[in-house]
């Protein structure tokens, strides 16, 4: 374990311990329980900014490189009409690394954008299933080379989840083909698959184990990294957020990939209706 991972978990874990035990006096248990389980419905009609940072290690060739991920992703839901919700999700990535190439030193700004549109019914279904379909776009928003796959794609995206007692499960997917972009940059075929199961306690703690599993098929390849989260919903100055943190552990990479442990630390404000 590197030293700059260690002063990484120490500096979240300093962050994060107290936030879990703040008091949650002023808001309900179970309207805070409440807002704990839509977080665990990506297509939930609950207005959502995370914060979510991620850190990784042993990238590239020689293993020697790092990479610090800022993901700011606002979730905003849009009514259709009686029965049907629009729901954005974006995926804005703010990346600090080194070393993740030979001699390519270190590079720090946005990464592209991922923009998801998903078109879900606001009731569940009569067996109690939640579902949402729509497109999802990739954005070259890259602010430098080493930043971006420089090309525009699109393709579908799709989830599917059951929310029973205190339990959600389901999954998530998207496709992406590119369609524009540089010709001299690598074509991407690119199916990325989140299944996620979450258990959320009375007093809105959350435990969360899920996979973020891309498969390459232009290079045949392809990384499946393990999340273990634990999270609670909590009020500040009366005003919900969820703070959470864990590990998580990449089973599989790409040659160049991540390797062995990352951590993951989140805010989100939430702002419900």
């Amino acid at each position: 374990m590197t030293r700059s991972f260690r002063a990484s978990t120490r500096t979240a874990l300093a962050l994060a311990l107290p936030a879990l035990g703040i008091s949650s006096a002023g808001m309900a248990d179970t309207d805070s329980a409440d807002l704990a389980k839509s977080l665990s419905n990506p297509v939930a009609d609950l207005i959502s900014v995370p914060f979510q940072y991620n850190y990784d290690q042993n990238i590239g060739p020689d293993d020697d490189g790092h990479r610090s991920t800022l993901n700011i992703q606002p979730v905003i839901p849009f009514s259709l009409s009686d029965d049907w919700n629009l729901i954005s999700r974006t995926i804005l990535p703010i990346i600090s690394q080194s070393d993740v190439a030979p001699g390519a030193g270190s590079q720090s700004g946005t990464g592209d954008v991922v923009q998801s549109l998903f078109f879900s019914p606001k009731e569940p279904t009569a067996n109690g299933w939640i579902w949402g379909v729509g497109p999802v776009f990739l954005l070259p928003t890259g602010s430098k080379d080493e930043l971006t796959a420089d090309k525009w794609g699109a393709g579908p995206t799709g989830v599917v989840l059951r929310q029973q007692g205190p339990w959600t499960y389901g999954g998530l997917f998207n496709h992406i083909v590119d369609f524009a972009g540089d010709d001299d940059r690598g074509d991407i075929s690119s199916t990325f698959l989140q299944p996620f199961m979450t258990y959320t306690t009375a007093d809105a703690v959350s435990y969360t184990l899920n996979s973020e599993s891309t498969i390459d098929w232009e290079h045949h390849d392809s990384a499946v990294p393990i999340n273990a989260i634990i999270s609670k919903v909590v009020p500040i100055g009366g005003h919900p957020f969820s703070f959470g943190g864990g590990l998580r552990y990449w089973t599989k990479s790409t040659d160049n990939g991540p390797e062995g442990l990352g951590l993951r630390f989140q805010i989100v404000a939430l702002f419900p209706k």
